[in-house]
Formats: structure tokens, C-alpha cells, sequence
């Protein structure tokens, strides 16, 4: 037996980002509630981070403790505070503290050429720098079997193409667009590393989640418009919208 005691591993978990405005306990409960109540198996006992990028005002001394303690009571469960302005209070909350999701450009900085002795009469020497950016394409991960209630797929830096149904309780997630041939009964989240252009396509709508850039939208919103029906779903600034194939 290897003396080995754990190894580390990567993996693809899907994770609630709960982006706050604005924070006054009965009101947020409120809201909460009624966005729970439209999936209750989907939100227990899920994992959220708390962005606080967009918040309109810093958090007061005892309200990070109250958004904890709402989220916990409504089976959600708080893994680290994202990005906004970092008090006494959320730190003795003693939750991780990610940095803000955006990231900034930097310039490239070319060094200054230097100027030729007065006394060389060296012809002039123009240097151009080209960098030319690489796109590596990953083939389409594609799958022929059914996806199994509390299976989850992943394609890594391509499209994902399901040939077969996606049932209750299963996860497809793709970093580009989401294929699928047969039912979509789970969970589909496309475009998973902030591709806005993704789409998910499927020949059967009756999905329990789909996503793309980290919008979602629920079994209860999808019935109003092309439920069981062939459909794709683009994003449309923050909001999903469903089409006809």
C-alpha cells in the first residue's frame, strides 16, 4: 500500500455568485425567499460567493454577520466574500477574500531606442515588433452516452456535444457552446469562463438550469416560453433570452 496520504486535484464545480446591490436584512430575505422557493433542490446546500463589487455602499459593523446568517438559514452555503471594500467586520467573518473578477489590461511597454554616436553616419534602422496572438482551438468534446442523474461533463476550453439526453441531476458545462441532441432534463452552463458568446442548443428543452457567462435561468422562467420544444439561448447583455431553432 503507498504511503501517500492525499494528492490535489483540479476540478469544475459550479459555484452561486450572489451579486449584492444594496443590503437591508428584511428585504433581502424577502427576495431570497422568493428566488429559493423557485428551486429549492437546485439552491440546498449550495456553495455561493458573495460579490461585492457592485454593492452601493460598504457593508456596517454587524451586517455582514446578518447576510451569513440569512444565507445559511435558506440552506445556502457562504464559501468567500469577491472584490468591494474589506472592513473589520467581514474579516472577522473569517471567510476567504477573493479578488474583484475584472481584470485589468496592461500595456506592453517597448524599450526607448537608443540614438547612433554623432561621429558614425550609420543609416537609419527601423526595428518593428509584431506580436501575434495564438487562439489554440480545442476539438469538440463530444459524448454519445446519456448523462446519468448526478454526473457531471466538462469540456475544457471547447464546445460540448451531447448526443444522447442530459436527465435530472446532471451537469453539462462547456468554456464555449453546449450541443445536445436529445433531451435537457439537468443542467446546462455554457461558456463558463466569461464567454458572453456561447450559446446552448438543444433539441428538447426542459431543463432544470442553464447558464452562460454565469447568467442563469430557472426551470419556472423557461416554462413561459419553449418548454419541451427545440430552442437556443443567448446572452443578451445580463439577461438569457430563448429562441427557436
Amino acid at each position: 500500500m503507498s504511503d501517500l496520504s492525499f494528492q490535489l486535484k483540479g476540478s469544475v464545480v459550479s459555484i452561486i455568485i450572489l451579486e449584492l446591490y444594496q443590503f437591508t436584512p428584511a428585504g433581502f430575505a424577502d427576495q431570497l425567499r422568493a428566488k429559493i422557493d423557485q428551486a429549492p433542490q437546485f439552491f440546498a446546500q449550495s456553495p455561493v460567493v458573495i460579490s461585492l463589487e457592485k454593492l452601493n455602499a460598504p457593508l456596517a459593523d454587524d451586517e455582514p454577520s446578518q447576510l451569513l446568517a440569512l444565507c445559511r438559514e435558506f440552506g445556502l452555503q457562504p464559501m468567500a466574500f469577491r472584490g468591494g471594500e474589506v472592513n473589520d467586520a467581514i474579516r472577522a467573518c473569517g471567510l476567504p477574500q477573493l479578488p474583484s473578477s475584472s481584470r485589468a489590461d496592461s500595456e506592453l511597454q517597448m524599450p526607448a531606442p537608443v540614438a547612433p554616436a554623432p561621429q558614425q553616419a550609420a543609416p537609419e534602422v527601423v526595428v518593428k515588433t509584431v506580436v501575434e496572438e495564438r487562439v489554440v482551438q480545442r476539438p469538440a468534446k463530444i459524448i454519445e452516452r446519456p448523462v446519468r442523474s448526478g454526473q457531471q461533463v466538462y469540456a475544457e476550453g471547447a464546445d460540448l456535444i451531447i448526443l444522447s439526453q442530459v436527465s435530472e441531476g446532471a451537469e453539462v458545462i462547456a468554456d464555449g457552446n453546449i450541443h445536445i441532441y436529445g433531451p435537457l432534463r439537468g443542467r446546462a452552463l455554457a461558456g463558463v469562463k466569461g464567454d458572453q458568446q456561447a450559446r446552448i442548443f438543444c433539441q428538447h428543452m426542459a431543463a432544470e438550469l442553464v447558464s452562460i457567462a454565469g447568467n442563469f435561468m430557472l426551470s419556472d422562467s423557461l416554462r413561459k416560453q419553449l418548454w419541451q420544444q427545440p430552442a437556443q439561448v443567448a446572452l443578451n447583455g445580463d439577461s438569457l433570452h430563448l429562441k427557436t431553432l
